[in-house]
């Protein structure tokens, strides 16, 4: 694999490139193993989880009411079936969460919340521009189906969603919709299923890190499948009711997706210089 070109920065030090290994080979059993595992992270250190998992809740909850208030209840759709393409970020304080209980090492909030915001001088934020700009890209895009559907009338005029979305165009529009969007979701995945939490734990270019996770999915397609379905399935029990789920679901999966990342990429493998 070709050396990154660029030269990551951790804590405004410049460090030289890590470099990564070929990602292993996963079974179906790695998936369930990951998932327990991120059950027992979330359990031995909960209050990490419903932090980063309640700006989610107070936003999805936020979101809702303002769609309520203006009627617009129909704008939550898009929102809900694009809400995978964020959910990776309030995975990245759990990823640090999971890595000190895995080493051992102090898990206080002033250490967690300090490795946390060193990723802005790193290569994390390159990563939320990618997902963001996907995430719009998604917004824009729904904004359109629906147009296409129902006209520009509809969109304007509309006053209660489920007369205008469940019945004759609209279904057809739901469901086109939502293999779009299901599209666009498996993407993101690609991209940040190893992609994240390789930036955490090693010093690699984003590009190289989106390569290495793109690499990771091709190399195990029914591991990692199945890994997207319990994903999606898992956050969509999460969000149904009133998005209080995600209080359990979002950590958990978070803690989960290090276990994963960590199946592919070994801990053995690691560079012993890891800065905090």
């Amino acid at each position: 694999m070709p050396d990154p070109v660029v030269t990551p920065v951790t804590m405004g030090l410049p460090r030289s490139p890590d470099v990564v290994p070929e990602p292993a080979r996963l079974s179906t059993a790695a998936i369930w193993a990951a998932l327990a595992a991120g059950w027992s992270d979330f359990r031995r250190a909960p209050g990490f989880g419903l932090l980063f998992s309640a700006f989610y809740v107070l936003g999805g909850l936020a979101l809702t009411a303002v769609a309520l208030a203006a009627g617009q209840e129909w704008w939550l759709i898009p929102f809900v079936v694009g809400f995978p393409l964020l959910a990776p970020f309030a995975a990245v304080g759990l990823y640090e969460v999971s890595r000190r209980l895995e080493a051992g090492e102090p898990l206080d909030w002033p250490a967690v919340a300090g490795v946390v915001f060193a990723q802005k001088d790193r290569q994390i934020p390159s990563m939320a521009m990618v997902i963001l700009l996907m995430f719009m890209f998604w917004v824009f895009v729904a904004h359109t189906i629906f147009a296409l559907f129902m006209g520009l009338s509809a969109l304007t005029n509309i006053t209660t969603s489920p007369e205008v979305l469940f019945q004759g165009r609209g279904l057809l529009m739901l469901a086109i919709g939502t293999l779009i969007g299901a599209g666009f979701a498996g993407v993101l995945f690609c991209i940040t299923v190893i992609g994240l939490p390789l930036l955490l734990d090693r010093e690699v270019d984003f590009i190289t890190a989106i390569i290495t996770s793109f690499r990771a999915v091709f190399r195990n397609p029914l591991p990692m499948l199945v890994w997207g379905v319990v994903i999606a399935v898992v956050l969509a029990l999460g969000i149904l009711p009133a998005f209080l789920g995600l209080f359990i679901a979002l950590p958990v999966l978070g803690h989960a997706s290090w276990h994963v990342y960590r199946a592919v990429i070994p801990a053995a493998d690691a560079p012993q210089d890891r800065p905090d």
